[in-house]
């Protein structure tokens, strides 16, 4: 029965050794694993975090269509061309049907006028008919028909048409225009900040995440110690069970102990597995690439130190929401004053040249072309809209206000949010001072109580309490550092602090 039990821990014991060797510090590394500090994690983060990727093409699309806005102070230049067939030419009737000739001959009425001045016209004419014939229809004056007088028509234009045109337009004076202009470089602008907004979010979210591959170690680190203890704790319980000096019921509790360590173990580890996917994710790395990170949690520990009185009058001028709500201020003073310069006259220029030909042959050699061009000024003064700019005007206004009092509200809460880190940071640092004194009493309660336990002065019970008490303080005093460090990560966002020096390198200084 005892060589089963036995062959029961070994094997379990056998199955947690991968764990125990994978994050050891001691156990050297293979060269394919990759090892990241900080600031190479942040490095990485800048060039393929896929919301910085996206921010910095926002910035490019947006410095497009300024330029695009840019292109309207310049003439805009067009050419056309048109090709007509007549399919039935227009005619012009002239002279006057019977009842008009009456008035015609007793001099009165604007037919009568007209008729007269066109007679000596259709007298040229006419004579062309006989210069020409077959090419000019003739003019007759009246028909011999009782029923209707009226002279033929005549038929107007060629039968094909040719034009080709070129024009131009610039506006000479248009202030909304300008103003329009000088929003689209505040867009721009605030699609920066809303860059530096990206990279100052994704700077916390790989720290914490860091933070959290580090927690992750320093938790298997104790469980792995745990274990370690429980095996040598089984040891020697079955050392003194077989000399008759132990009772059955302390071999069975350190045998209990042992199969209780190895679950915590295992999932200490996926744990840490979970944690580098998600570290490898926010920072853009192949979820497939072996990696592994520097330091631990104690190498942050001299760190916890803040002015917490200094903290909660801190200056929130470098907040990213605050700037984008400044910005966005600034875009509607700018849009209420594009719709007051709508009252104001525009001037603009215009230039038109046109070549036009026609002819009845389809024959391009003989066809005569003549040229036309113009250019002028076009002002427009706006003098009644029914009270649209107006209220446009007050809808404007009205947002203004809005806003103001959302940057009221936002900054209420990032005050809030300051607070809510600054505590955290404070029961963090108390924590950790009480935990260590918790910890350097459970070191040495341990060691007294291991030494006890072997000489057979006091039972495993009390190793085990003992125990109990170590496996806490450690993980406090873990826990303590990781709360204080993501508190600061999210209260150094809030505060906008900058994590790039001149060059675009990570500074990393301030943390």
């Amino acid at each position: 029965m005892c060589f089963q039990r036995f062959a029961v821990i070994a094997v379990s014991a056998l199955l947690a050794v991968p764990a125990l060797a994978q994050y050891r510090d001691d156990v050297p590394r293979t060269d394919q694993k990759v090892v990241l500090s900080l600031d190479d994690a942040l490095r990485i983060a800048l060039s393929e975090n896929v919301s910085v990727k996206v921010a910095d093409m926002e910035i490019r699309r947006q410095e497009y269509a300024r330029k695009g806005t840019y292109a309207s102070l310049f003439p805009q230049v067009s050419a056309s061309g048109m090709y007509s067939y007549a399919l039935k030419k227009q005619k012009v009737y002239f002279g006057s049907d019977r009842e008009d000739d009456d008035k015609k001959s007793s001099g009165g009425g604007m037919a009568g006028m007209m008729a007269s001045l066109m007679d000596p016209i259709m007298h040229y004419i006419n004579q062309l008919v006989a210069l020409h014939p077959g090419q000019v229809t003739p003019y007759i004056p009246e028909t011999t028909d009782n029923t209707s007088s009226s002279s033929e028509p005549m038929e107007m234009g060629r039968t094909h048409s040719v034009t080709f045109g070129l024009s131009a337009s610039m506006p000479l004076v248009n202030f909304q225009l300008w103003e329009n202009l000088r929003l689209s470089g505040d867009q721009v602008e605030l699609t920066v900040e809303k860059a530096r907004e990206s990279r100052l979010g994704m700077v916390t979210s790989v720290k914490q995440a860091y933070y959290a591959v580090l927690m992750a170690k320093e938790a298997y680190n104790v469980y792995n110690s745990v274990y370690e203890n429980a095996v040598e704790n089984f040891r020697l319980t079955e050392m003194r069970h077989n000399a008759q000096k132990a009772s059955e019921l302390d071999y069975i509790r350190a045998q209990s102990n042992v199969a209780a360590a190895i679950p915590n173990l295992y999932n200490s580890e996926n744990a840490i597995s979970i944690a580098l996917w998600q570290l490898k994710a926010v920072i853009g790395m192949d979820l497939d690439t072996d990696i592994d990170i520097e330091g631990s949690l104690a190498d942050y520990a001299d760190h916890m130190f803040y002015d917490l009185q200094e903290g909660e009058h801190a200056d929130l001028s470098g907040n990213t929401q605050l700037r984008q709500l400044a910005s966005q201020a600034e875009m509607l003073s700018r849009q209420i004053r594009m719709q007051q310069y709508a009252y104001l006259p525009t001037l603009a220029m215009s230039f038109s040249y046109s070549y036009l030909s026609q002819s009845d042959m389809f024959n391009l050699s003989q066809w005569r072309w003549f040229p036309s061009s113009t250019i002028g000024l076009s002002l427009s003064i706006p003098i009644f809209s029914g009270g649209q700019r107006y209220h446009a005007v007050k809808q404007a206004r009205i947002q203004a206000d809005e806003l103001d009092l959302q940057r009221i509200n936002t900054e209420r809460q990032l005050r809030i949010g300051i607070r809510q880190s600054l505590s955290t940071m404070e029961t963090a640092m108390k924590t950790y001072d009480s935990s260590r004194e918790a910890l350097r009493s459970a070191e040495k309660a341990y060691d007294i109580a291991t030494k006890s336990y072997q000489v057979g002065r006091n039972t495993l019970t009390d190793l085990n309490n003992t125990e109990l008490v170590l496996t806490q303080s450690r993980l406090a005093v873990s826990q303590a550092i990781y709360n204080f460090v993501v508190a600061k990560a999210g209260l150094e966002q809030t505060l906008g602090y900058e994590f790039l020096d001149d060059a675009g390198n990570v500074d990393l200084q301030n943390r």
